[in-house]
């Protein structure tokens, strides 16, 4: 897969360097540098397009760029503006279909005056090709995963693709997106597809079709469900855990707390998620007014951490005091985790400092000092007892902590509650 390269050519010239006798050339700054980017100039194939980017010229001198890889007429570049902080000109000509490997040479021109030079690297054509993303492994029932077409090649025409497979629920539609990852290539065609949750396990044939019906590509896809003694059998799962200030997920406790007609999110973490379960995981407690469905983490804060799923769940108004089982269920029923919600009175009975930040583990003023109470499925709970350091209903919260008591309170069972 190519994209723009992170490691871009930069040449950075002055006008005093580039031209005799010092003279900057027209258009450009006296004593500005002129940057050129070429994003993918480095081993392109004939037809693939390299994005030229050139900084400080001044706006409405007009830029072009020469170079025999793409031809023999001149190459204008079209200015741009983003709100006055970033100026330039830009364009993607594309490498000539007649090409040939080596090292080309550019240069960048204004007003008839050279102002930068550069090498375009051109390598050889290859033939079509079909491909998968995880065709080398093993897909998995419920498997999201894409496929790809590259026909770069003298002659192919064509401005989309169908995949068809028994196992697929339907035709693929594969088109170029031009705004994707293979921008640089204006013959890849892409498109996903998600294997049904209930695919039988075998061995299956992917066939590629081009608009007129004629066969394009074939490719062979093992599907087989999880095993035990297989990695993602069970995952490595975390939680549930909750927090309720907004992005305050990476300090979120396991055991709340809430109040009562208040919302708090539930957090779940698993390094190896089932396929598709991104759709399918849900917390259940009887403190929610509904079932909660997590939805994966896309932010860059969930960034380097295991994939993390959170979803916010109302608590129920009339819902009295105490500790609330929470499950979630993952891994098509295998894993089965259930932690503790400590709910307080309903919103504003403890003050302002209950909904709040104050939720997230903070031992400052308004912190609720509830401690921690979880059990998990596969054996991790952490004990009976529940350290509490405010009760929520008889003596206030304030008048506890002022008196410096300290309960130690049995886990118990609350009626109507499910046990774990």
């Amino acid at each position: 897969m190519k994209g723009i390269r992170a490691a871009a050519t930069v040449v950075t010239l002055t006008g005093a360097v580039l031209l005799t006798g010092g003279a900057s050339a027209p258009g450009a700054a006296a004593d500005s540098a002129v940057h050129v980017v070429l994003n993918g100039a480095f081993e392109n194939r004939p037809g693939e397009l390299v994005d030229v980017d050139v900084q400080g010229v001044r706006p409405g001198a007009p830029v072009t760029v020469h170079s025999p890889v793409f031809g023999s007429r001149p190459v204008p570049l079209a200015p741009y503006d983003h709100d006055r902080r970033a100026q330039g000109h830009h364009g993607r000509p594309a490498v000539a279909m007649t090409a040939r490997p080596g090292a080309y040479p550019l240069a960048v021109r204004v007003g008839g005056r050279t102002v930068a030079r550069d090498l375009v690297r051109v390598r050889p054509q290859k033939p079509p090709s079909f491909r998968l993303s995880d065709e080398d492994g093993v897909l998995r029932p419920g498997e999201r995963f894409a496929l790809w077409f590259d026909d770069l090649w003298p002659g192919e025409t064509g401005s989309s693709f169908t995949a068809r497979s028994p196992v697929l629920p339907g035709p693929v539609r594969l088109v170029h997106d031009p705004r994707g990852s293979h921008w640089n290539n204006p013959r890849m065609f892409t498109g996903t597809v998600t294997l049904p949750p209930g695919a039988k396990e075998g061995t299956y044939k992917i066939v590629l079709t081009g608009p007129d019906g004629r066969a394009r590509g074939e490719r062979t896809v093992a599907v087989r469900a999880a095993r035990p003694g297989d990695g993602d059998y069970l995952g490595r799962t975390r939680g549930p855990a909750f927090f309720t200030a907004p992005g305050g997920a990476g300090r979120a406790r396991t055991d709340g707390p809430a109040a009562a007609g208040g919302t708090v999110n539930v957090l779940w973490h698993d390094a190896s998620p089932d396929p598709g379960e991104e759709d399918r995981l849900t917390a259940t407690s009887p403190a929610f007014e509904h079932p909660v469905p997590l939805r994966r983490d896309e932010s860059r804060a969930g960034d380097g951490d295991d994939p993390r799923y959170f979803g916010p769940a109302r608590i129920r108004r009339a819902l009295g005091a105490g500790e609330y089982p929470v499950t979630v269920v993952s891994h098509h029923g295998r894993v089965r985790r259930t932690g503790s919600l400590v709910v307080t009175g309903a919103v504003g009975a403890l003050g302002p400092s209950v909904p709040g930040a104050s939720a997230l583990g903070s031992s400052g003023p308004g912190s609720s000092g509830l401690g921690v109470s979880a059990s998990g499925g596969d054996g991790s709970g952490m004990g009976a007892g529940t350290v509490v350091a405010a009760a929520a209903g008889g003596l206030g919260a304030a008048g506890v902590l002022a008196g410096g008591v300290l309960l130690w309170v049995r886990r118990r069972r609350r009626v109507g509650v499910v046990g774990r």
